[in-house]
């Protein structure tokens, strides 16, 4: 099938042409006849497989076709600010020959500027949910035309605890509406709101939940602890290494490596929740245009970022939430090109390294990189390095402080 098939507008169809596309993902294939025929839809597919132009094109090409009014028509719902911003930029790209308005609505930012945009009038609006709850809240934002909704990430939504803020914002909406609920994975939970929201939805699954795209070669290094640093600086001098997403699991070891990294010549930036908007933005836009080659990153950027690109992924640590591995290396192997997904794990990490196999239905291939050991801890073997503990007693009393601090005295 090619995009010409789908019976896309003129506009519509150039566009995606400038941007280089001629066949739809399976994803885009599926769904865009059943968006476009106004059905209400849940679409489960791995991230990397093009679920953001499978509901905007549709969704473009459906506003373009009505009359334009003051308050959105198409609402679209996703968890973190990038991937907001993302969805906001896709939306210009493919709809700059169409004389659509839309607007972007994200925290850690001024609401004032939003304000503006908000009152200035619009067709398409992407929204978190926290902000657009804030604009809700202060009567900056109505959703009374709302007649196309999207849920993106929604097993995200439920990760992140932004479960009652969705259920909140779907409240406001108008009942009669078209539904689109688009995700990676479907926990239970997340399926039994769709289920209750949705006016017979068409069910659409490319894969089987939670599979990594099979063009992503994985490999697993076993490692010490302490030596990951040293690990992963070595591996990011091999002249294949091209734009590389590397993640951590807290803000902590983030910043850590960034410091790290900078003194081996890698041109390397960070994003978490602790950066400001702005330094997040600026780190995005130097990965994206080349002028960062590594990006230090949590969670926040598992999924929906879309760099194209991205050449290896890296897991620092092992993430807690197996399917949060699917997710991290679906950022190579983007819209069918190769991809590398390589994996720090320690002895200490074992347990969360057999849930990811559990989940992915395959044990991934170890290599053991020369002049790196995987026993537990190397400090453990040199007494020197590390001194004796004094004998487990088998009664310690309380301190006279800490005795005053759990009764709440003074001393």
């Amino acid at each position: 099938m090619k995009f010409a098939d789908l019976n896309l507008r003129p506009e519509l169809a150039g566009a995606v042409a400038d941007a280089g596309y001629t066949n739809p993902t399976p994803i885009q294939a599926r769904a865009i006849p059943v968006v476009l025929d106004g059905r209400d839809l849940i679409a489960c597919a791995q991230t990397g497989t093009g679920k953001t132009a499978a509901f905007l094109l549709p969704i473009l090409q459906r506003l373009a076709g009505g009359t334009p009014l003051r308050h959105p028509r198409a609402l679209v719902i996703t968890p973190t600010r990038e991937l907001a911003v993302q969805i906001h930029e896709m939306a210009g790209r493919y709809g700059r020959r169409l004389r659509l308005r839309s607007a972007v609505v994200f925290g850690g930012v001024g609401l004032e500027p939003q304000k503006r945009r908000l009152a200035a009038g619009l067709d398409l609006l992407v929204a978190t949910p926290g902000r657009l709850l804030d604009h809700l809240g202060r009567s900056q934002a109505r959703l009374g035309n709302v007649e196309m909704v999207v849920l993106d990430e929604a097993d995200r939504m439920l990760d992140m605890g932004f479960l009652p803020d969705v259920r909140r914002i779907l409240a406001t909406l108008p009942e009669k509406r078209q539904n689109l609920f688009f995700s990676a994975t479907m926990p239970d939970e997340i399926e039994r709101l769709i289920r209750r929201t949705t006016h017979a939805p068409v069910m659409v699954e490319v894969t089987r939940r939670a599979t990594p795209v099979s063009t992503v070669r994985q490999v697993v290094h076993p490692v010490a602890m302490i030596q990951k640093k040293d690990l992963l600086a070595s591996l990011l001098r091999r002249a294949d290494m091209g734009q590389t997403l590397v993640f951590t699991r807290t803000k902590a070891r983030a910043n850590q490596l960034v410091r790290r990294l900078e003194k081996s010549g890698r041109r390397v930036a960070a994003i978490h929740s602790n950066k400001s908007q702005s330094a997040r933005t600026r780190a995005l836009s130097g990965f994206r245009t080349g002028r960062i080659d590594t990006l230090i990153a949590t969670d926040i950027a598992a999924r929906g970022l879309d760099v194209d690109g991205i050449s290896h992924v890296i897991n620092f640590d092992l993430p807690h939430v197996p399917e949060d591995y699917v997710h991290r290396i679906g950022r190579t192997a983007r819209a069918g090109r190769r991809g590398d997904a390589i994996s720090l794990a320690a002895p200490e990490e074992r347990v969360q390294l057999a849930a990811i196999e559990r989940l992915v239905g395959k044990t991934i291939r170890r290599e053991h990189v020369p002049g790196f050991t995987a026993r537990a801890d190397t400090e453990e073997t040199n007494p020197r390095r590390r001194p004796q503990s004094p004998p487990a007693r088998r009664f310690r009393p309380q301190s006279q402080r800490a005795r005053t601090r759990a009764s709440g005295g003074r001393s």
